[in-house]
């Protein structure tokens, strides 16, 4: 085994175990935006603009602040997202892109 292919496999694996944060598409009013989704901490699964947001820290007046709206108005957000999802031609693509993107699982 050459020096090389121990240098690619370690790459490899550090690669793998080092992954904070991954590109997506999002919608906007203009259109798609490329954007990183967290992978890990107290952002995960969020999407934001800049990778380097996934480790700021949280404001938390304005965490408590949501949960308050969320609990006021969660069932009429939750209807007009389905409704977003299904009719808006930007979300319907935005779904196609990411799927797209996603990373494939790997074979052991």
């Amino acid at each position: 085994m050459k020096v090389s292919d121990i240098i690619n496999e370690h790459i490899k694996t550090l690669e793998d175990a080092v992954n904070e944060h991954r590109m997506v598409w999002k919608a906007t009013k203009k259109g798609p935006k490329l954007a990183w989704r967290c992978t890990s901490g107290f952002r995960a699964n969020r999407t934001v603009p800049d990778p380097k947001d996934c480790g700021k820290p949280l404001d938390v007046a304005q965490r408590m602040r949501m949960k308050v709206t969320r609990a006021r108005t969660a069932k009429a957000q939750a209807r007009k997202a389905k409704k977003t999802k299904k009719v808006n031609p930007v979300s319907k693509l935005i779904r196609k892109m990411n799927v797209a993107r996603k990373p494939k699982a790997k074979k052991k």
